[in-house]
């Protein structure tokens, strides 16, 4: 799935990085705490998040994490908005609540990777 392709099933809006919406994602992970992104993360992945601060940006570079999605209409301010300029990194934002976000994007067959066990 490209990142354009998650914008259009959510209905979001690009704030940062439309020329960047042909990239490749293979795999999405809802969470509002970089703890578990860190730990359960991998390549070429989006990020659901209703988390607006430096740090979602920071562990994105970390993954390789390529696209966040902020969920609940919330909006990056402009340090966020510039630091995922010079990192390559899309943002998107969504109306949608986490959960739904989720699962719309795992109807349209966008999966998490394996379960932690």
């Amino acid at each position: 799935m490209t990142i354009e392709e998650i914008r259009q099933t959510l209905g979001a809006k690009y704030i940062v990085g439309e020329e960047w919406g042909h990239r490749e994602v293979h795999s999405a992970c809802g969470s509002d705490m970089m703890s578990d992104v860190l730990a359960f993360m991998k390549d070429q992945s989006v990020l659901l998040t209703g988390l607006c601060n430096l740090q979602v940006i920071r562990t994105c570079e970390m993954m390789d994490i390529i696209c966040v999605v902020l969920v609940r209409g919330k909006q990056p301010d402009e340090a966020m908005i510039q630091m995922a300029k010079e990192k390559g990194i899309t943002i998107l934002s969504t109306g949608h609540r986490m959960f739904s976000a989720c699962g719309m994007l795992y109807e349209k067959g966008l999966r998490g990777g394996p379960d932690y066990k």
